[in-house]
């Protein structure tokens, strides 16, 4: 798969679990991308994909690299919709 492919999954996942924030952008919590069956069968590496996706402005999350556990409650933010 190639990246770009890769994060437009990423994308559908993200709406598919997130929900509304305050500021009326789709979220989810790292932890609940990570531990979805769906989004497991489907990434690889979601850490790259993540990485590659903020990269590209479409989604953002604090910090720059995302580690199971450590980072369960961090909200990845999806910017486009």
């Amino acid at each position: 798969m190639n990246v770009d492919h890769e994060v437009s999954l990423l994308v559908e996942e993200i709406k598919r679990l997130g929900s509304p924030n305050a500021e009326g952008k789709t979220s989810v919590k790292f932890g609940v991308l990570f531990e979805d069956t769906r989004c497991a069968n489907i990434f690889e590496a979601l850490v790259g994909t993540l990485r590659a996706a903020k990269k590209r402005k479409i989604i953002t999350f604090q910090g720059e690299l995302l580690l199971q556990g450590v980072h369960d409650n961090v909200e990845v933010v999806l910017l486009t919709e």
